[in-house]
């Protein structure tokens, strides 16, 4: 190999233990984060991605279903801690049962999902998990990862470049379905088990139990028993047995952060003894002091 081509990779290489070691940190759950793109350009790809949407897809005019999705978003919202959100609430007809919260705070239910989220509960499961990745900034790892990919296979084109075609071919070949397997798919799997949890916890402060979720993901794994499912290994979510568990595991401390909503929103009557008020849950990592989102 040639003097400057070893010293072109070793360079390479530097840059991207470099660029690795400028990590981030998640809320609530304090996992360490690769983040090469800033909040402010992720949360403007959010909006010019919902405005976007809003002309693909047509609004629902049920006003149940808006004013319920408004409800439960404002209240989650509110527990996100994030006013520098310009929080958005939007039901679009699909009959897929899905939903999304963008960078910056822009939340789509799409009236398939309808189907299982049945109660405010429910929803609430949904909003939460939605708006747990974009809390964590999963977009932007996503993002970020990939260009690490994409990165790498580059270097390793050029060290290949001194090899036959057939050879190059197949190790790149090689490279990309290592890459899509072993570590795209997989932190995709993560992002969502992370979302799940950090959805627990906003579900609990925003006044829902959080062990009425498991409810919801079970009524969703319904729609899933026809047809064949790929191996877990090769899909961006947990299986549903997966699933369950760590949402069981991640229910004691949810509910350290749980108070009915109607305890905080209910004054005593007239001359009522004053409860004693609950202690406060420990501070999360990366959660702020607390500020009503706005209206």
């Amino acid at each position: 190999m040639l003097p400057r081509l070893k010293t072109a990779i070793l360079s390479l290489v530097l840059g991207l233990i470099f660029l690795a070691a400028a990590c981030a940190t998640a809320p609530y759950t304090g996992r360490r984060q690769l983040l090469f793109s800033s909040e402010g350009s992720e949360t403007r790809m959010g909006y010019q991605a919902f405005e976007q949407i809003k002309h693909q897809y047509k609004l629902s005019p049920d006003p149940e279903a808006n004013a319920l999705v408004t409800k439960v978003g404002r209240r989650v919202a509110d527990a996100a801690q994030r006013p520098d959100y310009r929080w958005e609430f939007l039901v679009f007809e699909g009959k897929e049962a899905n939903a999304f919260c963008l960078p910056g705070g822009k939340v789509g239910i799409f009236t398939g999902i309808l189907n299982y989220t049945k109660d405010e509960p429910g929803m609430a499961t949904v909003i939460s998990h939605e708006v747990a990745h974009a809390l964590a900034r999963h977009a932007g790892e996503r993002l970020s990862q990939s260009t690490l990919a994409q990165v790498g296979g580059l270097g390793l084109g050029v060290a290949l470049g001194a090899m036959g075609s057939t050879a190059s071919n197949a190790i790149m070949q090689g490279y990309s379905l290592g890459t899509q397997l072993g570590i795209l798919l997989p932190y995709n799997r993560a992002q969502e088990s992370e979302a799940d949890h950090v959805g627990l916890i906003l579900m609990a402060k925003a006044g829902y139990d959080p062990a009425q979720a498991l409810e919801f993901w079970k009524r969703m794994m319904t729609k899933d028993k026809k047809g064949a499912k790929l191996p877990e290994f090769m899909s961006t979510h947990p299986n549903d047995a997966t699933r369950l568990r760590e949402l069981e595991a991640f229910l004691p401390e949810a509910r350290r952060y749980y108070v009915p909503a109607q305890a905080t929103h209910s004054p005593p009557p007239p001359g009522a003894p004053q409860a004693a008020r609950p202690s406060p849950a420990p501070a999360a990592p990366g959660a702020g002091q607390w500020i009503p989102a706005r209206r």
